[in-house]
């Protein structure tokens, strides 16, 4: 069976995820698309065969989509992903799931109302081969009972429009997700430090920030996010346990010794870092579409907690002091 796709939003995480189905996922082909724009539109599905449709609505409305891949503006991602579920298709939702814990609580009892997982977010982290490798360790307790957490995440830049909550919204949502995964648990608090902030930023930005969490079983974990740091893209990530560590491997590169030096490449961007987990992750999702099973993916109670975690911490960077998240238990419909 071929998973015949509806893509909502063609900018460009829209745009990559068109040519990612399209020319390397298999079993999957992508048949209509929507954007505001629709002109950006036709040109991110020209040569393809799809078509470009005036609303999300009637992507998911048509008889020949199987399913749905949402790329559009984030506060958009609620409506459309609650579309998909109240027609019973299954929906690809690239992170956030939702801007609001508020908004991701509504997924979670459409969901529940119709009797079977349909949603599958974008932390496409865990298909990452080094992350995968680090969550075999842990899950097998090669490193005993995990204790701690180091993690750092930093980009070179970030465009003026970039503010100071989103180091948790944007940036750190992606450890956010993984970390819960890595070690099995959920974050009960957080708090966020602005150290003495980079000379390199603009104005209105805090940054660096430091964020602490604290697991529900009391591991504890500090993130540097660090948005601004001129070198390059960087993700680090070392698990504590009582027994030994697991740390992420480095993303291997060609080492070159010239002019009495020896160096390696530095990554510019998360394209490059995490293409083949993109990949993974499609292949996996149109897999298991193509099957009619529910997808082993983040669902949405991933993408539920990780809202309410961001909240937290968003509020945890304006008042200085440790933010409890208040995340209930897990629902026995997504264990």
């Amino acid at each position: 069976m071929t998973v015949r796709v509806g893509v909502i939003g063609t900018g460009w995480i829209g745009g990559e995820h068109i040519r990612r189905i399209t020319d390397r996922v298999g079993g999957a082909e992508v048949v209509a698309v929507t954007d505001i724009d629709a002109d950006r539109a036709a040109r991110a599905v020209a040569g393809t065969g799809a078509r470009v449709l005036a609303t999300g609505e009637e992507v998911i409305a048509a008889e020949d989509v199987d399913a749905v891949v949402v790329t559009s503006w984030g506060p958009a991602h609620a409506e459309s992903v609650l579309a998909a579920v109240a027609a019973g298709k299954p929906v690809f939702c690239e992170k956030p799931l939702a801007t609001s814990a508020e908004d991701a609580q509504r997924i979670l009892d459409a969901e529940a109302r119709h009797g079977a997982r349909l949603v599958q977010v974008g932390f496409m982290r865990r298909y990452d081969t080094g992350y995968r490798q680090m969550k075999e360790v842990v899950s097998a307790g090669g490193i005993g009972t995990p204790l701690m957490a180091h993690c750092v995440h930093r980009n070179p830049t970030v465009p003026e429009s970039y503010h100071s909550e989103m180091a948790s919204q944007d940036t750190a949502v992606h450890e956010i997700d993984v970390l819960r995964w890595l070690l099995d648990d959920e974050i009960s608090s957080v708090q966020v430090l602005t150290p003495r902030p980079t000379g390199k930023r603009f104005e209105h930005l805090r940054d660096p920030q430091m964020l602490l969490f604290e697991m529900v079983g009391g591991a504890r974990v500090d993130l540097e996010v660090f948005v601004n740091c001129q070198y390059g893209y960087e993700i680090g990530c070392e698990v504590v346990g009582e027994e030994g560590t697991v740390r992420l491997p480095e993303v291997p590169g060609a080492v070159v010794r010239s002019a009495a030096r020896t160096s390696t490449p530095v990554l510019q961007d998360w394209v490059q870092r995490f293409a083949g987990a993109f990949d993974a992750e499609f292949q996996s999702w149109a897999d298991e579409v193509a099957a009619g099973t529910p997808t082993t993916g983040p669902n949405a109670w991933d993408g539920y907690a990780a809202a309410v975690v961001t909240d937290a911490a968003v509020r945890a960077l304006h008042s200085g002091g440790v933010v409890e998240t208040g995340i209930k238990e897990r629902p026995a419909f997504y264990a």
